[in-house]
């Protein structure tokens, strides 16, 4: 297929571009810088420069070209978001940046379309031991305004996408050899990153089966369907750090009450508030995918 990659220069996208192209297919990247365009070009990939905000200009810098395939990859987020704030020019990309890309794969002629979706969506809440499937409520309103722009955004992506057949794909919590990965290690290392108590529970992913689930979702995947996108592993935000110090030989981390992330709105709802499981089963069956990395501790060793 040739395959148009929204977000290609991103930690996601940069991940799957050989594996895109390991599998045959051919790549546009789509790319708002010309840093971004040359990396791309380096990597075998044809780069297209536009913003996906910008729709007419997204159109004309495509006008004449053709794809199978649009992959939205495309976020705003630079390192860890600690404010609400923090989060909105994503929400925007969820929201006009998916509308704008579904332009683009109607004028190119594609007949697949596959946009990121997090597992957030299933709400910054407690919600027990139990794995969530698919089939679970997704981006309710909460009363909190904050969270529910974030909210209005995940569903906004997926009632777009879904609605014309796409396919899209509820990530967990991205790790693997990448920025932020590599700055919590060398915090790790100096004993700056201390545990949380009483922390929160999230889904995993490492960054090589997240691009590889897209890739099984891209040629296998079935239109109109969304698929949980986690390792077998969820984990306690405190046993990640715990781990982190014990891959990488370092001393044993302090520790902080849940109380000193309060000054620190979003980040206090994911690490505190938040405990989700995910099943992939749904993901393992249609897709005949499998993590490589079934638990942080693999992922982060190789990232490492």
């Amino acid at each position: 297929m040739k395959v148009l990659l929204a977000g290609a220069t991103g930690a996601i996208g940069s991940a799957m571009v050989p594996q895109l192209r390991d599998a045959g297919h051919e790549v546009l990247g789509l790319t708002r810088s010309a840093d971004g365009a040359d990396r791309l070009a380096a990597n075998g990939v044809r780069p297209i420069i536009a913003d996906v905000m910008d729709a007419d200009g997204l159109l004309r810098a495509l006008d004449g070209e053709q794809a199978d395939a649009v992959v939205h990859q495309a976020t705003a987020i630079t390192g860890m978001p600690l404010f609400h704030r923090s989060l909105y020019a994503t929400d925007d990309l969820r929201e006009r940046g998916t509308a704008n890309l579904l332009r683009v794969a109607a004028a190119l002629g594609a007949e697949r379309f596959i946009t990121q979706s997090f597992f957030l969506g299933y709400g910054y809440r407690d919600h027990g031991a139990q794995p969530l499937t698919e089939e679970h409520p997704f981006a309710e309103p909460t009363g909190h305004r904050g969270i529910d722009r974030h909210m209005r955004s995940m569903r906004a992506n997926e009632e777009q996408v879904l609605g014309t057949g796409g396919i899209a794909l509820r990530y967990g919590m991205f790790y693997g050899p990448e920025p932020m990965t590599r700055k919590l290690f060398g915090l790790v290392m100096r004993r700056r990153l201390p545990v949380i108590r009483g922390a929160g529970t999230v889904p995993p992913i490492h960054l090589h089966d997240a691009a590889s689930a897209t890739v099984a979702a891209l040629e296998r995947g079935r239109p109109g369907h969304v698929y949980n996108i986690a390792d077998d592993h969820p984990v306690n935000f405190g046993r990640y750090v715990g781990t982190m110090a014990e891959i990488a030989g370092a001393p044993a981390p302090g520790s902080l009450p849940a109380a000193a992330l309060a000054v620190l709105p979003y980040l206090h709802a994911l690490m505190i508030a938040t405990r989700i499981r995910l099943s992939n089963a749904k993901a393992r069956h249609d897709l005949d995918w499998a993590p490589a990395f079934p638990s942080i501790r693999e992922g982060l060793a190789a990232s490492l």
